[in-house]
């Protein structure tokens, strides 16, 4: 692109876009004479224009062409010729290799002084182009899962010159060891990793040859890293440091805790240590101390299901569980649900091991059995403390429901989690526990069952034609749902799904091939399915009489619940997630 005019300024390019009207013209014109500072600065710190539109017409001044960098455009063999910590350094993103010419996004492409040294340390040429500081922080902010593996091997390398061991006969050597740089780094990248990326949980696990170091992101663990053997010890020396456990002791399971800040993000690190054959195998759950509160529509609630959540959540008495597997969202759902019910007219109390989600204005008690209080001996002491909302975070043994159903008895709201496959399962399951039928079937308002599954990543989805057995499949589970009158005629997003679906005469369901915004998984965050047993006079009666699962559900299906499968196959119709996701939770 050539040059606009010799004498032409960036300032009098965005009047003729109209950008800038003659008065602002004007007055940028005459601070610039007045006080030296650069047109650009001046509209800049003025903003009288975007970021973006100042940076296109910069271009257009200096014959330099203006680009918005996708962060899917930057291949990971660029960030070996320019690494991450250059780029940040110099606010550059390399975003393409032709020949021996490297593109270079630049804030300002007449730093010659920076493109020479980037030229002289690729050996490439630096074609220059123009862009914005938000644009190349966005790009560069993309690539942090790239960071933990030049972290690691640049630590490594040390490690390797200066061969570090834990020396279990010399403490002091040990420690010294542990305290040193590489492996407080690996450390410390591991945590900060694990945090940007959002993973729930971190793995050290010792092989014979090497460890592997693998996150659970989403539900899934996903392996970051193999690790030499050698450094193992020493890593785990480290963890046990920080999270105040006994360094010496490798025969038992030990458990500690410690806290880690990146960014504004403080995150409560829980650390489980298990002796094994090859060695000691560590994992850490992340619990961030601010824990996001969602509405039930933000967690995939709708429809039949949340507007019936939401009245019996209204109710002033009674018993709400939240039943499911471990990770399926139970903390989260009843999280939000007290931010929904926490007003200045009640009193809300919680007790949870641990707390993981901290809910202003209400009570959250921590369980601690080594001082005696345990969820039985909280609950009791709950009751003299004039609440109105109780929590409790599960339902563990018979003493613990037996206070639960008493609380909810004498005028409390209580909420809780269980861990059942089935809304139906949970009633059973209370009564195995010595909980009598008839108070169970006056106490609980209802019984929400849910799983997590993962949504299909909007940036490299694609529609595509199912095999016939698959949609034969599919329209099986819609007419199942079609049968059910009462949801049918009261669920009008569930009505209109399946109408969209028999009009189409089939239809097209959604995969992933997978891209870096997702960390080539196809799947990028997660959504809740869900089914909701209310506890009608029907699904009471059955309660009192033997309380067989099979008989609940059915019961609580021909009053319009929907089921966790028929959830999961509404969410694949409509391209939200893939069918193996919901067969992987739901059967």
């Amino acid at each position: 692109m050539a040059k606009t005019s010799s004498s032409q300024t960036v300032a009098d390019v965005l009047y003729e876009k109209k950008l800038l009207d003659s008065d602002q013209l004007s007055a940028v014109k005459f601070e610039n004479v007045n006080t030296g500072k650069s047109l650009q600065k001046i509209i800049k710190e003025r903003g009288y224009v975007s970021d973006e539109a100042l940076a296109e017409a910069f271009g257009e001044v200096y014959g330099i062409e203006y680009v918005t960098i996708n962060p899917l455009q930057v291949d990971n063999s660029l960030l070996d010729i320019v690494p991450l910590a250059v780029a940040r350094k110099y606010d550059v993103v390399p975003f393409a290799l032709e020949g021996n010419n490297l593109s270079l996004a630049m804030i300002d492409p007449l730093d010659l002084q920076t493109i020479d040294f980037i030229e002289r340390k690729t050996g490439y040429k630096v074609l220059p182009f123009v862009t914005t500081k938000k644009n190349i922080e966005k790009v560069l902010e993309e690539q942090k899962g790239t960071e933990l593996g030049e972290e690691i091997t640049a630590a490594m390398e040390e490690i390797a010159q200066t061969t570090l061991k834990i020396e279990e006969s010399n403490e002091e050597i040990g420690q010294a060891v542990i305290r040193d740089a590489p492996i407080a780094r690996i450390v410390g990248m591991m945590l900060e990793t694990a945090v940007k990326t959002g993973a729930s949980d971190i793995h050290i696990e010792p092989g014979e040859e090497e460890s592997r170091l693998r996150y659970r992101i989403d539900g899934i663990l996903e392996e970051k890293r193999k690790l030499p053997k050698e450094m193992h010890d020493s890593i785990v020396a480290r963890i046990k440091i920080l999270a105040k456990m006994k360094i010496d002791e490798k025969r038992i399971p030990q458990d500690g805790r410690f806290k880690v800040e990146v960014g504004n993000t403080q995150t409560d690190l829980r650390v489980s240590t298990l002796p094994t054959i090859n060695g000691e195998k560590v994992v850490m759950r992340l619990l961030k101390e601010e824990g996001q509160v969602f509405t039930y529509k933000d967690l995939g609630m709708r429809g039949l299901t949340l507007k019936r959540f939401e009245e019996t959540s209204l109710k002033p008495n009674g018993m709400i569980l939240v039943t499911g597997p471990t990770g399926s969202g139970k903390t989260v759902t009843l999280a939000s649900a007290l931010s929904k019910l926490n007003t200045i007219r009640v009193n809300v109390t919680t007790i949870e091991d641990p707390v993981e989600i901290r809910v202003p204005g209400v009570n959250h008690v921590q369980v601690n059995p080594q001082a005696g209080l345990t969820f039985a001996n909280g609950l009791r002491s709950f009751l003299r403390q004039d609440p109105n909302i109780i929590m409790v975070g599960e339902v563990r043994d018979g003493e613990t429901a037996e206070l639960a159903v008493h609380a909810a008895l004498t005028g409390h709201l209580v909420l809780s989690t269980l861990h059942t496959n089935s809304a139906a399962g949970a009633i059973p399951r209370l009564l195995d526990m010595g909980v009598e039928s008839f108070l169970l079937a006056s106490t609980l308002n209802a019984v929400l069952a849910q799983r997590l599954v993962r949504r299909v990543c909007k940036d490299c989805r694609e529609r595509y034609d199912p095999p016939k057995e698959v949609l034969e499949n599919i329209s099986d589970v819609i007419s199942e749902i079609e049968s059910n009158d009462v949801l049918m005629k009261r669920d009008p997003e569930v009505a209109k799904c399946v109408k969209e679906f028999r009009s189409a005469g089939g239809i097209k369901l959604s995969r992933a091939k997978g891209c870096p915004k997702c960390g080539n998984t196809g799947y990028k965050g997660r959504i809740g399915i869900f089914e909701l047993l209310v506890m009608s006079d029907e699904v009471s009666h059955i309660t009192l009489e033997d309380s067989v699962a099979s008989k609940l559900q059915s019961q609580a299906v021909k009053e319009g619940m929907i089921t966790l499968l028929q959830d999961g196959y509404l969410r694949v119709v409509e391209g939200i997630t893939t069918l193996e996701e919901v067969m992987r939770v739901a059967k």
